[in-house]
């Protein structure tokens, strides 16, 4: 017999090894990003703590980390990478980016995806 919790992770897996959305191209920065509609409980829980903090501009950021993508799946940035996204990057390309990562996942919701 299949446990209810075996279930559910495979159904996760299957989830993150589906295609990537995107590309969301970044002009300015010469690349395109992909990104998994899903994340895991644990890299919500870390945006859910920054919002209540009331650290929302680096709750964009953690979900810029945790999300962004190459064509191939492999992270564009590293949590090493926060300190200077928070001090030395357009926070409007950040915005642009998260943006639209919604708009595709709130139109997937709408369609029943």
């Amino acid at each position: 017999m299949t446990k209810a919790i075996d279930r559910a992770t495979a159904h996760f897996k299957e989830i993150m090894s589906s295609d990537l959305k995107g590309p969301i191209s970044v002009p300015e920065w010469d690349l395109d990003v992909y990104w998994h509609p899903t994340s895991t409980l644990t890299e919500e829980s870390v945006i859910i703590d920054l919002q209540q903090q009331g650290k929302s501009t680096e709750a964009l950021v953690m979900t810029l980390i945790n999300k962004a993508k190459d064509k191939d799946g492999n992270k564009l940035f590293e949590l090493t990478d926060k300190t200077r996204m928070m001090r030395a990057v357009d926070p409007g390309v950040i915005l642009k980016i998260i943006s639209e990562m919604n708009v595709v996942k709130d139109e997937d919701e709408v369609l029943g995806n």
